[in-house]
C-alpha cells in the first residue's frame, strides 16, 4: 500500500541516467490515470519528458520527468500537489527515486497548453530511495496542530519546499481545518506558490492513510492572523 512508503520515501537527487524500461514506464502512466484529485473538475495536463526537455537551476538531473500544468482555477496548486504526491509514493513503492523540482521549467521547445505548475523528476536512484524514521527532520506534532493529534503524523512527514512545512491544523471535533503559514513579503515571493502545492502534498498523505478522507472548502472560515485557510478535512 502506498501509505507504507510515507515513512520510507526521501527526495532523490542523484540518479542512474539510464532510462527505465518501457514496461515500467507503461505502469507509471497507467497509475497516473488513476490518481484521485483533491478538487473535482480542475483540468490538468501532464507529460513525460526526458532530460533535454527540462531546465533546472539546481544540479539535479534525472532520466525522466513529469511536466505538470493546470487550468489556474481556485485551489489548483494544492490539487496538483495532492495528485502527484500519490505518484511520488507510487514511484517509491516501485523502488524508484523521485524529487519535486520547484526551480525547474520546461525547455523552450516544450509547449504546455495550460499554465505550467511544477516538475517531478524520477528514475533509478544512485543509492537507496528510502530512509529510516530517524533520518526525518520535521516539526513536532505540537508545531503543526493545536492538539498534537497523532492522526496527523503522516501529514507531519510530508515533503515541502526547503522543508518549510507550511501546514497548520485546527481541530474541530472530528474534522481538521487546514491553514497555510503566511510568510514575509520577500520569502512569500519565493515560496507562496510552492507552499500551496505543499499543502496538497500533506493532504495526499492523509488521503492515503485514511480511506474515509474527505475535503471541503468553507466559504466563511475562521480567520487566524498569520495563516491562510486552505480547506477542511474529515478522516472518518
Amino acid at each position: 500500500m502506498l501509505k507504507d512508503y510515507i515513512e520510507k520515501r526521501k527526495s532523490t537527487r542523484k540518479y542512474d541516467m539510464n532510462p527505465l524500461d518501457e514496461d515500467t514506464l507503461k505502469e507509471i502512466r497507467q497509475f497516473a490515470s488513476s490518481m484521485r484529485p483533491l478538487v473535482e473538475g480542475i483540468q490538468i495536463d501532464y507529460r513525460f519528458a526526458s532530460a533535454g526537455e527540462v531546465k533546472n537551476i539546481l544540479p539535479i538531473k534525472a532520466p525522466h520527468y513529469i511536466i505538470i500544468s493546470s487550468d489556474p482555477e481556485d485551489l489548483y496548486l494544492p490539487n496538483v500537489g495532492f495528485l502527484f504526491q500519490q505518484m511520488d509514493l507510487f514511484l517509491s513503492s516501485k523502488g524508484l527515486g523521485s524529487c519535486w523540482l520547484g526551480l525547474a521549467k520546461p525547455s523552450k521547445n516544450v509547449h504546455t497548453e495550460k499554465e505550467f505548475v511544477i516538475i517531478l523528476a524520477f528514475g533509478r536512484a544512485l543509492g537507496s530511495p528510502y530512509r529510516d524514521m530517524s533520518d526525518f527532520r520535521r516539526k513536532s506534532l505540537s508545531e503543526i496542530c493545536d492538539t498534537s493529534d497523532e492522526r496527523l503524523e503522516c501529514a507531519r512527514l510530508a515533503p515541502s519546499a526547503s522543508n518549510s512545512q507550511p501546514w497548520y491544523f485546527i481541530t474541530d471535533q472530528d474534522t481538521f481545518h487546514v491553514y497555510r503559514v503566511e510568510t514575509g513579503t520577500l520569502r512569500s515571493m519565493i515560496y507562496k506558490r510552492m507552499n500551496q502545492i505543499d499543502i496538497g502534498i500533506a493532504l495526499a498523505h492523509l488521503y492515503l492513510s485514511y480511506p474515509k478522507f474527505s475535503y471541503t472548502f468553507q466559504t466563511d472560515p475562521k480567520h487566524i492572523k498569520g495563516y491562510e485557510y486552505m480547506g477542511t478535512v474529515s478522516l472518518i
